[in-house]
């Protein structure tokens, strides 16, 4: 797949200020459009690493970027970052990470992901197709106590409650097994429906979030990028939700603030305030062009962060 259109492309390679023979790493491969876009701006000497947990994606990077002696990537998880940075020692010398978070269009597009709730197929949604629970397998022994705590948390979904007494009534009829299954019984719980917004989008948010535990891998990986940098090297983080924003947003606050210390201790300022990181800019959203041309940017928030000390 040569047509995936990557999200606030010139956003991001103005974010991350490309250095000619600086060293990059995406840590969400993807189908590399923005890995494309960093190489391009990279010189001779210039490094370029990238991660994915997605097998499609490697074997795609190894037949679309193989042949290009400055990148390299690896199978592995973001969450995992302190592991991969420290295995192509780079710990100290990037120049530069991206984050696109969330699913990717090709694992959107692909009905045996399971990751959309507008083709039918099986209910898997996992990143990493070769490794834990299946969305069925969650949706077919989790109590309605769990599932109301990941659909109301994940998913922002006000009917939370309701949807997952009704999955464990259908479930001991015929458990889950497709995507439409679960549409089905999401669509037959929800006493209101919301003309915006198809009424299965919010539990397919929550279900994925949850499956592949990406809350928790992305404040693991936030917590490993500021030793990473080299000084002056960029973070950029593309978000497509309110939960993941959340997240990125507070951690370079207090990555900007520097560790609280006791008011009581006799520190000097210029001690007292230690900042790791400080935001570059403000929060940026895809252009009202590009959301017409690429409708999924319609979310997309991009924050910055730059390593000064």
């Amino acid at each position: 797949m040569t047509n995936h259109t990557p999200v606030l492309l010139s956003e991001v390679l103005f974010g991350l200020n490309i250095k000619p023979n600086g060293i990059y790493l995406d840590a969400t491969f993807g189908r590399g459009g923005h890995s494309r876009a960093i190489l391009s701006a990279l010189g001779t000497m210039g490094q370029l690493y990238a991660l994915d947990q997605d097998l499609e994606a490697i074997t795609y990077a190894n037949e679309h970027f193989g042949h290009d002696p400055r990148f390299k990537i690896a199978h592995g998880n973001f969450g995992d970052l302190q592991h991969w940075i420290d295995f192509f020692a780079i710990r100290g010398k990037i120049s530069g990470i991206l984050m696109d978070l969330g699913v990717s269009s090709p694992q959107l597009d692909n009905p045996e992901r399971g990751f959309s709730f507008m083709h039918n197929g099986p209910l898997d949604m996992r990143m990493n197709a070769q490794l834990g629970q299946t969305a069925a397998d969650y949706v077919n022994t989790a109590s309605a106590e769990q599932m109301t705590k990941v659909f109301y948390e994940y998913g922002e979904e006000r009917f939370a409650k309701r949807i997952a007494s009704a999955i464990v009534i259908a479930r001991d009829t015929k458990p889950f097994v497709s995507t439409k299954d679960l549409v089905d019984v999401v669509v037959a719980a929800q006493p209101k429906k919301d003309f915006n917004k198809h009424p299965a989008t919010r539990v397919f948010q929550a279900l994925r979030i949850a499956i592949n535990k990406e809350l928790d891998e992305l404040k693991s990986a936030l917590n490993v990028c500021e030793h990473a940098l080299e000084m002056h090297g960029r973070l950029a983080v593309i978000s497509f939700h309110s939960l993941e924003d959340r997240i990125v947003k507070q951690f370079l606050q207090h990555a900007e603030k520097g560790p609280a210390l006791p008011a009581y201790l006799p520190i000097p300022d210029y001690l007292a305030h230690h900042a790791k990181l400080k935001r570059v800019g403000k929060p940026i959203k895809a252009t009202d062009v590009e959301v017409s041309e690429n409708p999924r940017a319609r979310s997309a928030i991009l924050r910055i962060g730059e390593r000064v000390s």
